[in-house]
């Protein structure tokens, strides 16, 4: 049966403005370890360590090479999906998700329609600094995550306050349900039950979308022990005994459909299986690229020479833009509205909402 084993970068639960970890992602590498351990052995012959780690890898120099060597090796020869996001953009777009859509939802707009959300979102991630304040634009975002962790009256009125502390008839569409009208719409599904800023089932279902179409039958994912797999290992676990029978498109290139495929997940020692430790590499790279990208990090992979590796289908990338007709193009006729009522339905209690 195959089997992807799966690694992830950047998870800091809740937090999605950790100003030290601003990319978050995973990766998922259909490779057993016999096929691993003889990639490793090739590209680094003389290594000594008893696990290959991207980080302590990527730091030589004289390893660049042979890093991207590999990289090419398991891109061109193995399948994979490589999923990358911006945390503090996936905060915006849960912030459009729970304090700007209940408003328009009330009144009859259809807010998730060709991808409006992500436009909404991109606009005030790009030109919400100088449109709102900088200070106060990010003054609101650490508000709203915090309303959204703690659920208090007091978090819900700091909100509003922080809202309209900002230049908010400078872009009153995104703004003014919380700064004009203190929404109780939007305050009831910010306090609602299970809503949560983690990122774990956004990154898992664009995962699990492409592994599904890369399986033709059932498969199984491995992964470490580590203590941020384990939300990621929970959550799996529930998808796989999920009974429900639907197919949800969530973009031009993406739907999610159950049941799974997947059948089954297991922890492993990451010492003890070279395949994990490939996932490692991969998903290293991608978020060290973003790192690099973002001006946050110097001195690993070129991007450059990075990305170029990548086919269009095994790297997935959240991240703003203002290119509306292509967001439009690629959201059109996705059904983001029903994805979002299916997953509060069905995985609420732990996960959250997904965001379109």
């Amino acid at each position: 049966m195959k089997c992807f084993r799966i690694d992830e970068s950047g998870y800091t639960g809740f937090d999605l403005l950790n100003a030290d970890q601003p990319f978050q992602g995973a990766t998922a590498l259909a490779i057993d370890d016999d096929e691993a351990a003889r990639l490793i052995k090739a590209h680094f012959p003389t290594l000594q360590a008893t696990e290959l780690k991207y980080r302590a890898l990527s730091r030589r120099p004289a390893n660049h090479p042979r890093l991207l060597a590999l990289l090419g090796d398991l891109l061109r020869d193995f399948q994979s999906v490589t999923y990358v996001c911006d945390k503090r953009f996936l905060l915006t777009l849960m912030f459009c998700d729970y304090a700007v859509e209940p408003w328009y939802y009330a009144r009859g707009a259809k807010f998730y329609e060709d991808g409006q959300n992500y436009s909404m979102a991109s606009l005030l991630a790009m030109a919400g600094p100088v449109l709102l304040g900088k200070a106060e634009l990010a003054a609101l975002l650490a508000a709203f995550q915090r309303a959204v962790r703690e659920k208090s009256l007091q978090a819900l009125k700091d909100l509003v306050a922080a809202a309209r502390r900002t230049d908010w008839k400078q872009f009153p569409e995104a703004i003014g349900p919380l700064a004009r009208d203190a929404c109780p719409d939007c305050l009831s599904a910010i306090a609602a039950p299970g809503v949560t800023t983690d990122a774990a089932m956004v990154v898992l279902q664009s995962l699990i979308s492409r592994m599904e179409v890369m399986s033709d039958g059932p498969y199984q994912v491995e992964h470490d022990q580590s203590k941020n797999l384990s939300t990621y290992h929970d959550l799996l676990q529930r998808f796989i005994d999920h009974e429900g029978e639907i197919e949800l498109r969530q973009s031009k290139i993406a739907s999610f459909k159950f049941p799974l495929k997947l059948t089954d997940v297991r922890q492993v020692d990451s010492k003890l299986s070279p395949a994990v430790q490939l996932a490692d590499v991969m998903i290293g790279a991608a978020i060290e690229a973003g790192m690099s990208l973002a001006g946050l990090r110097s001195g690993g992979l070129n991007p450059d020479e990075l990305l170029p590796l990548y086919a269009d289908d095994q790297f997935i990338h959240l991240v703003p833009s203002i290119d509306f007709e292509a967001q439009k193009e690629f959201r059109r006729g996705a059904q983001a509205e029903q994805v979002i009522d299916y997953f509060s339905t069905h995985f609420a209690a732990k996960s959250g909402r997904q965001v379109g």
